[in-house]
């Protein structure tokens, strides 16, 4: 009686354990990394097919995601930003590296064009290597073509630390009530 427990037994967790390993086969964990950056999330295979969360992909691509409850559709757009900074001096003179303690005034040339979606305001903000924001410039908008132009006023701004200095695009539209970034540019501060 006992040994056909134990065989009974056995059989039951061979089949549980093949179905397991089974399971695990069709459906694989991996790793996303973006320019290097472990992703929170990771993906999964399933029948040789890559599944990869949206959202994430999406900000760290720095593109815009629409979603259409009644339809069930995601839209997903990716603005070309370009941003130039300039100091304010007699030449008005791009920069893209400073001293640390620098203490000026600049401004931020953005051209944006292969915008596909309608958007509402843009902001452009920098934040400091402990990533605190400072904004440079928000307004609202409503870009008749596909691209343009924008220019914030001049900043007062101090680079009282060493590190990366992250100058941000952020837009927003007509169906996302949040700020979504969509270019970055870095000033290193020495």
């Amino acid at each position: 009686m006992k040994f056909k427990r134990v065989l009974v037994l056995a059989a039951l967790l061979s089949l549980w354990g093949g179905t397991m390993m089974f399971a695990d086969s069709a459906t694989q964990k991996v790793k996303v990394m973006i320019n290097g950056v472990d992703q929170e999330e990771g993906g999964l295979i399933e029948e040789g097919r890559t599944y990869l969360p949206l959202r994430q992909m999406a900000t760290s691509l720095q593109a815009v995601v629409e979603w259409d409850d009644q339809s069930k559709r995601a839209t997903v757009y990716k603005p070309n930003v370009h941003m130039f900074l300039f100091k304010e001096d007699k030449n008005n003179t791009m920069f893209g590296n400073v001293e640390k303690g620098f203490q000026g005034s600049f401004k931020v040339f953005a051209q944006i064009d292969n915008l596909k979606t309608d958007i509402t305001a843009i902001k452009i903000s920098i934040f400091d290597p402990e990533g605190r924001e400072k904004v440079i410039q928000s307004e609202d908008v409503s870009p008749k073509n596909d691209n343009f132009w924008f220019a914030t006023n001049f900043i007062s701004y101090k680079f009282d630390y060493s590190g990366k200095y992250a100058v941000r695009f952020f837009v927003r539209t007509k169906s996302v009530s949040e700020w979504t970034v969509v270019s970055e540019k870095l000033i290193s501060s020495k």
